[in-house]
C-alpha cells in the first residue's frame, strides 16, 4: 500500500493549476491527507507543495512557480528548422512532467490495463501536449487559449465561492465552503483528465489491431472486425494504399464503408464515394448501386453503408471502380 502523503496547496481562490496538480498527486498517493494553507510551518511539513511555498525542488516535493528568478520550461521544439521555445511551466506542468506517468499507470493499473514504459510516457506526453501545457499557458498569463468562459481554467474557476455565498459565514465556515468546492474541482477535472487518458490508451491498443487487420481488394480496403476503434491516424500514416475502411456500426446493424483522409482532420479524401450515391438512402440507393441492401451515401460522399458485410464490400468495389478524380 502506498505510503501516507500530505498535499499542500494555498488556501482562498483556487485555479486549474493548482486543482490539476494536487489531482494528480491524489491519483497517485491514494492515502493522503489535503492542507490548504499558506502557513509556512504547514507547507514545509508536507510531503508535497503545489502552487505555493516558492520552490521548485522536484526531490523535495515542491512544485511552485512564482518565485523570483522561475524559468522553468518545456525543451525547446524545432518547427520548421527554426527553434521555438517550450511553453513555461505552471504547477501544473511542473506536477505532471514528474508524476503523470504514475498517474497514467495507476488509471491503468485499476482498470486492469497493463502498458508498458513507452505506451505510459506516450499517454504522459499526449496529455501534457492537449490539455496541461495549456492549463499553464492561462495561468502564466502566456496567452488566452479559450475566450470568455470556454476552456477549462476558466469553467474551473466558475466552482470558487463568490461573496453573496460568503456573507455571513464565520471564518470557519467560509473555509469549510471553499475547501468543499476545491475537492468538488479535483473531482471534475480528474473526471476529464481519466477520461482523455482513458481514450489515449484506447488508440494506443488498438494500433496494432488496425496494422494486423485483414486487407480486402487488392489491399485498397481495410476491413475492421469492431466498430468505434480508431484507426485514422496509422493508415493515414502507414498505409498510403488503402482508400476505404469498412467496419460494424456500434449497434451491429450495418457495415460503415469510410474514406480516407489525405491526412488527419482533413475534410480532403484519397478517393470519395461515388458522386451518383450522393445523399441517397435505402431503395433509391439500391437501384442506382446496384447493392441491394446498401442503407445510405452521405452527401459529401465521405461514408455509405450495408446492411451486411458483403453489401458494404460491394459498395468499396464500384467505388473503386470509378474514375479518379
Amino acid at each position: 500500500m502506498t505510503e501516507h502523503q500530505t498535499i499542500a496547496t494555498h488556501n482562498g481562490s483556487f485555479h486549474a493549476d493548482d486543482v490539476f496538480g494536487v489531482g494528480v498527486l491524489m491519483g497517485v498517493y491514494p492515502t493522503h491527507t489535503l492542507v490548504r494553507t499558506r502557513n509556512n510551518a504547514q507547507i514545509a511539513a508536507a510531503d508535497f507543495a503545489v502552487d505555493v511555498g516558492g520552490l521548485w525542488d522536484i526531490p523535495a516535493g515542491r512544485f511552485d512557480h512564482h518565485q523570483r528568478g522561475f524559468t522553468g520550461a518545456r525543451p525547446v521544439r524545432v518547427v520548421d528548422g527554426v527553434e521555438v521555445p517550450g511553453v513555461g511551466y505552471a504547477s501544473a506542468g511542473l506536477v505532471w512532467a514528474v508524476h503523470g506517468t504514475a498517474y497514467v499507470k495507476a488509471l491503468a493499473d485499476g482498470l486492469g490495463w497493463a502498458l508498458d514504459a513507452q505506451a505510459l510516457e506516450e499517454c504522459r506526453h499526449s496529455l501534457d501536449g492537449s490539455l496541461v501545457q495549456y492549463l499553464d499557458i492561462v495561468d502564466t498569463g502566456q496567452g488566452d487559449v479559450a475566450p470568455g468562459i470556454f476552456g477549462l481554467s476558466a469553467l474551473v474557476a466558475q466552482l470558487n465561492t463568490n461573496w453573496m455565498e460568503e456573507q455571513g459565514l464565520s471564518t470557519e465556515a467560509k473555509a469549510e465552503l471553499q475547501q468543499a468546492r476545491f475537492v468538488e474541482a479535483v473531482a471534475i477535472v480528474r473526471k476529464f483528465l481519466d477520461r482523455a487518458i482513458i481514450k489515449k490508451i484506447a488508440q494506443l491498443r488498438s494500433m496494432d489491431i488496425v496494422r494486423q487487420a485483414p486487407r480486402l481488394l487488392g489491399g485498397k480496403v481495410l476491413h475492421l472486425q469492431e466498430g468505434g476503434m480508431p484507426w485514422t491516424r496509422v493508415v493515414v500514416d502507414e498505409m498510403p494504399e488503402v482508400l476505404f475502411v469498412i467496419y460494424p456500426d456500434s449497434d451491429g446493424a450495418q457495415y460503415q464503408v469510410k474514406t480516407v483522409p489525405v491526412e488527419a482532420g482533413s475534410f480532403a479524401t484519397r478517393r470519395d464515394l461515388p458522386r451518383a450515391w450522393a445523399g441517397l438512402r435505402e431503395q433509391e440507393l439500391a437501384a442506382v448501386s446496384g447493392v441491394a441492401d446498401s442503407v445510405f451515401c452521405h452527401l459529401n460522399l465521405f461514408i455509405g453503408g450495408a446492411r451486411s458485410l458483403d453489401g458494404a464490400i460491394r459498395m468499396a468495389e464500384l467505388a473503386l471502380a470509378e474514375p479518379s478524380p
